[in-house]
């Protein structure tokens, strides 16, 4: 534990600690014997713009006997007043991007009747989308819709079946990362990855895309399930969304990482579902 000092709480209640990350120091406070994941939490919310999730980090604690930052000793609880820094390492993270169907959540953005005639091989994705739905209630998989402004924008097409969906949100907001998605994804034990489709690439998709690694989830984008208006705004951001770690993969890709085995009790369901491949429209030359 970190050396005695006066404001100390005995036994409970909360314990002022000064968070210190790059050139910043905010004094805060956790509750009486918070450990390792509720320092980081509360890094997260005190720095989360400035925080790249995709490197690794050290939690330092100040140590009054050496005058100076020592690496957080193993079993660390936060029993009197403190002060700790988040230390970046140089090292990249490289996303592997493993699924499994118990950590993951499938977010169908935005796939709407009045976009019909506008989206690029609208038809192409709305099949893709199903098929990913399809999946998603074969394996359990949590499905988040949301609609942009339904009320002008009319809502999703019929043609995609939201059967099961834990929740289908109106949105004005551009990202679907909103409150009430903010909530259920905290009512989910372990999501660790988000499957993303839905339209518009360059607009809704990318800023929920970024907005999602920003809380540190891992990002799927199904490239055979997501377009633009224009083809030139869709390549440019899923080339951007790419080069910041998020994945840029295939429909037929995903359903079959989520069974992983043929021998998972579902498998020849999901071989159904892809026996047809995915449609191969004008989005396949534009990526």
């Amino acid at each position: 534990a970190a050396a005695a000092e006066p404001g100390a709480a005995p036994g409970g209640g909360s314990v002022p600690v000064l968070f210190c990350f790059s050139v910043f120091a905010r004094p805060s406070s956790v509750p009486h014997g918070a450990g390792y994941e509720l320092l980081i939490q509360k890094f997260l919310s005190l720095y989360g713009d400035q925080i790249d999730m995709h490197r690794k980090f050290v939690v330092q604690l100040f140590a009054e006997e050496w005058s100076q930052y020592i690496d957080l000793p193993k079993g660390f609880v936060v029993s009197e007043r403190c002060k700790v820094r988040l230390v970046p390492l140089q090292i990249q993270i490289t996303t592997l991007g493993n699924l499994t169907p118990s950590s993951t959540v499938f977010f169908c953005c935005d796939m709407q009747e009045r976009f019909r005639p506008a989206i690029k091989y609208f038809g192409d994705i709305i099949s893709v989308g199903q098929r990913l739905l399809q999946g998603a209630r074969l394996l359990g998989i949590p499905v988040i819709v949301t609609e942009q402004y339904p009320k002008g924008l009319g809502s999703t097409v019929q043609e995609i079946d939201l059967t099961g969906a834990k929740l289908v949100l109106p949105k004005t907001k551009f990202s679907m990362v909103l409150p009430e998605v903010e909530a259920a994804l905290a009512e989910i034990p372990g999501v660790r990855s988000i499957v993303l489709f839905g339209v518009e690439t360059h607009v809704c998709i990318q800023q929920t895309a970024l907005e999602l690694i920003g809380r540190g989830l891992e990002v799927h984008i199904v490239a055979d399930a997501t377009s633009s208006r224009s083809m030139m705004d869709r390549m440019f951001a899923l080339e951007r969304l790419a080069r910041t770690g998020i994945i840029v993969t295939t429909s037929e890709a995903i359903l079959l990482q989520l069974v992983a085995d043929k021998e998972h009790p579902k498998f020849k369901e999901i071989q159904n579902l892809i026996k047809a491949s995915a449609p191969e429209s004008g989005l396949l030359s534009k990526v």
